[in-house]
């Protein structure tokens, strides 16, 4: 395990446009952000261009605020041949600097060329 802090393929500041009717932010927006993050992580595994064929069950574990600092943290688990998952960890940091875990998900991804046909991951 290495001494240095991980980066978050993703940081984002949660605005007022992206809350609910109960004044926290949309679950959609989040996943929105899973999946840029997840991207994020399978390009700097080695892929060119992917498009998002599966993620899997969502289960949001502590409500984001307005004003709160989210971080997504991107890993790849699984690298196929054409196919990568990346796991997605969410953690929300708020006004007070208490950081908690929002959800996390396995986003699978295909790598594809120009026409959007699945090519080999390179090595």
């Amino acid at each position: 395990m290495s001494d240095c802090p991980r980066e978050p393929a993703i940081r984002v500041m949660m605005m007022p446009r992206e809350t609910n009717h109960r004044g926290t932010i949309f679950g959609g927006v989040i996943l929105s952000r899973i999946d840029q993050a997840g991207a994020v992580g399978a390009i700097a595994a080695g892929c060119d261009q992917v498009v998002t064929v599966a993620m899997d069950k969502v289960e949001f574990h502590q409500p984001v605020q307005v004003g709160d600092l989210v971080s997504f943290y991107a890993e790849a688990v699984r690298k196929g041949r054409t196919s990568i998952t990346v796991r997605v960890e969410v953690e929300a940091q708020s006004r007070t600097r208490k950081s908690v875990a929002v959800t996390s998900a396995d986003v699978t991804f295909v790598n594809v060329d120009d026409a959007g046909r699945p090519v080999p991951i390179p090595d």
